[in-house]
C-alpha cells in the first residue's frame, strides 16, 4: 500500500468517525417529540383539559426547582383540536389550582399582523418581548384565551423568570379576555 492510499484511507476513516460522533451528539440534544398516545395522555401524565373557569393570576416565582407562577417552563402541550397529540413548548405559569399548573403557551410567531383575524377566531395574544426562554432571543407572544391545566410532572425544565411588569400585562390580558380577577 502506498502512502497516498494510507493517507486517503485514514482521512476517510477519520471523516466517518467525526460524522458519526456529530450525529450522535445532535441526537442527544434534539428534544424528543412525544409519541401519540391512544389514552389521550402526554408522555408522562394525562391531560385534564383546558381550564375554562376564572381564577386570579398570581406572581410568585421562586428559585426552588419547581414550576411557580411567573416562570416560563417547558412542557408537553396538547393540541387544541386533539389532546392526544401535542408538542414540547414554553409555557408561562399563571397560577396553581388543585395541584395543577395553570399555564399559557408561548410562540415566537408574530400575531400582530393578523390580530383582527386571530380575534375573530377567539385567539388573543399579549406581546412578551425577548427573554432567556428562547435561545435565539426571538420576540415571543403568549396566548391568553387558552389556559392549560398541566400536571407539574409534565414540566420538562424551567426556562426563565418573567419580570413583574410583563406578568402584569399578561394578567391584564387574562382579565380582559377571560374575566379573571
Amino acid at each position: 500500500m502506498t502512502w497516498p492510499e494510507v493517507l486517503r484511507r485514514t482521512g476517510r476513516a477519520l471523516l466517518r468517525s467525526a460524522v458519526r460522533e456529530a450525529t450522535r451528539r445532535a441526537d442527544r440534544r434534539r428534544p424528543r417529540t412525544p409519541r401519540r398516545q391512544a389514552s389521550g395522555s402526554s408522555p408522562r401524565t394525562s391531560y385534564a383539559g383546558d381550564f375554562t373557569g376564572t381564577w386570579t393570576a398570581t406572581y410568585a416565582p421562586s428559585d426552588n426547582g419547581v414550576p411557580d407562577p411567573g416562570e416560563i417552563v417547558w412542557a408537553w402541550v396538547p393540541f387544541e383540536e386533539d389532546h392526544t397529540q401535542g408538542k414540547d413548548r414554553p409555557v408561562l405559569v399563571v397560577g396553581v389550582r388543585q395541584g395543577r399548573l395553570l399555564a399559557l403557551m408561548l410562540t415566537s410567531k408574530d400575531h400582530d399582523h393578523d390580530a383582527r383575524d386571530e380575534a375573530r377566531h377567539g385567539r388573543h395574544w399579549v406581546d412578551l418581548g425577548t427573554g432567556p426562554w428562547d435561545r435565539q432571543r426571538r420576540p415571543s407572544e403568549v396566548r391568553v384565551d387558552r389556559v392549560l391545566q398541566l400536571d407539574p410532572a409534565a414540566v420538562r425544565r424551567e426556562g426563565a423568570r418573567l419580570d413583574a411588569a410583563r406578568f402584569a400585562a399578561v394578567a391584564a390580558g387574562l382579565r380582559e379576555h377571560r374575566g379573571w380577577r
